[in-house]
């Protein structure tokens, strides 16, 4: 069996999946540029912004069953490609997967009991989570307000460091030989052009730009979140906690350093301005439930940014063969499953990349 060949792969837009795609790639062999329209120090990649949740449990109950079962298969795939890129730069990613929590005020019993009997019936014989007392959620994340009397475990997630993540990535695929360009914006219509490269040399293109994408996929649509990043040491959790809300589902998720990031909106707006007052307001409300020790955490960022999407909100992969006779790979629309979703994402992209495309080869 002969080995697959070298390739000269040019990847535009380095977010998660492009730096995933540029340091797997590194790894089997072949010549790899990764280009960034702006600043590889000064990310604007809905990546940067995420909460780096995986969470196949938690979406499920609003997502078709393919993200769930894509979810729990890139559960597996993290903690191996970790130890790998641990083993390769340093200092380490920090990943856990402890699972998560939900809990709800007393009076929002419901919304637990309704996710619950939603997830059963996505699930089935499936469902892992399991219902907690106060004295278990207590004996799980001691930190927590004792006003939460009951909540559920989902003990299939896990979250990891994705700012460590995204620098590391970078600096791995650097090790292994991969061309690291900033300032330097691939488009690919009306054909293939970057100011930088002379893009006819390279095998195959690569389209992981996110939202950046729009102006080539009209059918691509941004969905603005929002978050907070804030910082105590008065206040330790373990793992993700979602508090129920009729009106918010809000997350909070542990980061090294005495650090937490904190999310509820999901807004169907492409505006990227700065977060509002409101926003804030709630998201510090919510926060101060959870552990009124909160209310003298310091804040250090206000962050929005636009998650990419189709209508469907379901991911996609195509390849086609331009006129140059050179492969161009689509990857896009994650939505808001972004970590849930890329390690599969990029074994399925991975399997195009076996040969230098040929007409025959367009699908």
């Amino acid at each position: 069996m002969h080995a697959p060949p070298c390739l000269s792969i040019a990847i535009a837009g380095a977010g998660l999946v492009g730096r995933l795609l540029a340091w797997r790639l590194s790894l089997a062999g072949h010549r790899v540029t990764l280009c960034e329209r702006d600043s590889f120090a000064r990310s604007t990649s809905a990546a940067h912004t995420a909460a780096a949740m995986i969470s196949p449990l938690s979406e499920v109950v609003v997502s078709e069953r393919k993200i769930y079962d894509m979810g729990m298969a890139s559960l597996k795939l993290w903690p191996q490609w970790l130890e790998a890129l641990n083993l390769l730069q340093q200092p380490p990613v920090v990943y856990a997967a402890q699972g998560s929590i939900l809990v709800a005020h007393p009076q929002d019993a419901s919304e637990l009991l309704q996710f619950y009997q939603d997830l059963s019936a996505q699930l089935g014989t499936d469902n892992t989570a399991r219902w907690l007392d106060r004295r278990e959620i207590a004996q799980l994340e001691p930190d927590l307000s004792a006003q939460f009397t009951q909540g559920l475990y989902l003990p299939d997630e896990g979250h990891l460091d994705n700012r460590q993540l995204l620098t590391n990535l970078l600096a791995a695929a650097q090790k292994l030989g991969a061309r690291c360009l900033e300032q330097a914006a691939i488009e690919f219509q009306p054909k293939p052009y970057c100011s930088k490269l002379d893009l006819s040399k390279f095998d195959w293109l690569v389209d992981c730009r996110g939202f950046g994408a729009k102006p080539s996929q009209e059918n691509l649509r941004g969905v603005r979140g929002e978050v907070l990043w804030v910082e105590t040491s008065e206040v330790r959790l373990n793992r993700p906690i979602r508090l129920m809300h009729p009106r918010y589902k809000l997350y909070i998720v542990p980061k090294p350093q005495h650090r937490f990031i904190i999310g509820a909106t999901e807004i169907e707006s492409e505006d990227r301005s700065p977060m509002s007052l409101r926003s804030m307001l709630e998201l510090g409300s919510a926060l101060y439930t959870l552990n009124p020790a909160f209310a003298e955490a310091r804040i250090l960022e206000l962050d929005a940014n636009l998650r990419p999407a189709f209508w469907d909100n379901l991911p996609q992969i195509d390849a086609t063969i331009n006129s140059r006779g050179q492969g161009i790979l689509s990857i896009n629309g994650l939505y808001r499953h972004g970590f849930l979703l890329a390690p599969c994402m990029i074994e399925e992209a991975l399997t195009h990349f076996t040969s230098c495309p040929t007409p025959d080869d367009n699908n």
